[in-house]
């Protein structure tokens, strides 16, 4: 059942999954996620707010800005503009269509995530369609989707069986990042806990210690 591996990360990824805030400004947006892109393991642009237009202009400026940092980037939601910038792929949730469209147009070695919410079945179906990783969440009240579903750490325990990495979102601060690490999340994405702190590089360092020492 285990979705295969993107060739340029042998290693299971583990880490920090920077979510970009919404903004407008794109010479703003790159100065914003340059100073936290070394702390994380893999960045998804995500701007629902932005037009087509400018949502293009700012991928095609984050894919050249992570390929010179060597993070990968996830489009949010997105296909056809993680094939037009040459993303390394595309973050799915459940209207986005699904994992073998995004396997067609992306290619073999794209990276397909998929959310899944609250759902186990949804995860593993995924998975059996094809996808390279599963998110989970929210876990904690989140001020990016108030309304979101909420998940029960033990889903990340239970997911372990489907063999691809595991991804915690939702309302994840610095103070319980841990807590889902060790009940098995392989990456926590973060948004405003990055990006809203006042020191959004150190806050960047503390989720990815996060992931120091025996889990």
């Amino acid at each position: 059942m285990t979705a295969p591996l993107h060739p340029a990360r042998t290693a299971r990824p583990r880490g920090l999954y920077l979510i970009t805030p919404d903004e407008t400004d794109t010479a703003r947006l790159l100065e914003r996620v340059t100073a936290v892109l070394p702390q994380a393991h893999w960045l998804q642009y995500r701007n629902k707010a932005a037009p087509a237009a400018l949502r293009e202009t700012q991928a095609a400026a984050l894919r050249a800005l992570t390929r010179d940092h060597g993070v990968a980037l996830i489009v949010n939601d997105e296909i056809g503009l993680a094939a037009r910038v040459g993303a390394d792929g595309v973050h799915l949730g459940e209207d986005d269509g699904g994992p073998e469209q995004a396997r067609a147009e992306l290619g073999p070695e794209a990276i397909i995530g998929v959310s899944c919410y609250d759902d186990a079945d949804r995860a593993r179906a995924a998975v059996l369609a094809g996808a390279d990783y599963v998110a989970f969440g929210a876990f904690f009240p989140s001020s990016t989707k108030p309304g979101a579903r909420h998940a029960s750490p033990a889903l990340l325990q239970e997911a372990a069986a489907l063999g691809v990495p595991r991804v915690a979102i939702g309302g994840i601060t610095v103070d319980n990042a841990r807590s889902l690490v060790d009940a098995g999340a392989d990456l926590v994405a973060v948004i405003s806990g990055v990006f809203d702190a006042s020191d959004p590089a150190a806050a960047a360092r503390a989720y990815r210690a996060a992931f120091e020492g025996p889990v």
